[in-house]
């Protein structure tokens, strides 16, 4: 873990998996947190309306939303699956946080699962629902432009 801290970018973050949504099981600890799209089974934090876009057009926004924050970098893409993840840097004390985004048909339109949470410690002061937030709200800007 001393790795992470001391690490930039996204080195010394293992590249992870695929990421389940209609397996994941969240954590006890509320340093995450998890937008589901309304359609979607399973319980997020924070839920939100099919967009009426393609995948395709989804997937490129929310890798365009990534692309414009400070301190993400990217850690891995699973372009099959339109998922993919970053590492957060917060900016004090360089913790990792990991961010997963994929996109998918669901209810009529197309859904977001965005999935961010602290790899180190047990609260993050609403840290990971304060970005799920501000990457939603950048999300929807690209989509309506």
């Amino acid at each position: 873990m001393i790795s992470i801290l001391f690490s930039r970018g996204a080195a010394g973050v293992p590249a992870p998996a695929p990421a389940d949504f209609a397996t994941l099981a969240l954590p006890a600890s509320p340093n995450t947190c998890l937008l589901t799209p309304t359609s979607a089974p399973g319980a997020g934090h924070l839920q939100r309306d099919p967009f009426p876009v393609t995948p395709q057009a989804a997937f490129d926004a929310i890798r365009a939303v990534a692309a414009a924050q400070p301190r993400v970098f990217a850690l891995a893409e699973y372009a099959d699956r339109r998922q993919a993840h970053w590492v957060a840097r917060t900016r004090l004390i360089n913790f990792a946080d990991i961010v997963v985004a994929e996109v998918a048909p669901t209810g009529g339109g197309t859904g977001l699962w965005l999935y961010s949470r602290s790899l180190l410690g047990w609260s993050d002061l609403g840290a990971n629902r304060a970005r799920v937030m501000a990457w939603l709200m950048d999300f929807e800007n690209r989509l309506r432009r």
